[in-house]
């Protein structure tokens, strides 16, 4: 049994009011949601969420405020947990020098486990492009502080 499972993510706007966000593929599944992901045993939210920042985009970021954080129940799609997300706005310390793409899923290589970044307005922004129901409902945040 898993009883809670605790994830963080960030959520970083360009100059331009665009917003970072990941496409993913992992156990079988396709994903868009926001960088991060969950704790490690003993790490705080925003060590771990620095820590998410370096391993999925290898830059370091500043946490500038807290977003959101889960208020309605949301159970795991990958076992029996109930997921708990901590969202932040966050600022890059470090040049972004990753690859950025346009399209949807448009992933480098092969495997199990894929990921790549595209930069959206948040104007454009769709909660219906998220899969997750916690991401959903921080789009329509990010949305509606427009």
């Amino acid at each position: 049994m898993y009883p809670f499972n605790v994830r963080v993510y960030g959520i970083l706007i360009n100059d331009a009011n665009e917003v970072l966000i990941s496409d993913e593929q992992e156990y079988g599944m396709r994903f868009t949601k926001f960088p991060g992901g969950g704790l490690e045993p003993g790490e705080g939210l925003t060590d771990g969420l620095k820590r998410e920042f370096v391993e999925e985009c290898n830059i370091n970021i500043e946490i500038i405020s807290h977003f959101y954080t889960t208020d309605f129940y949301v159970k795991s799609a990958f076992n029996d947990s109930q997921v708990i997300s901590v969202y932040y706005i966050v600022k890059n310390i470090d040049p972004i020098n990753f690859t950025i793409k346009t399209v949807v899923f448009d992933f480098d290589g092969e495997g199990d486990v894929l990921q790549a970044f595209r930069w959206v307005r948040v104007t454009e922004l769709n909660p219906e492009d998220f899969i997750f129901p916690t991401d959903k409902r921080v789009v329509e945040l990010l949305i509606n502080n427009i």
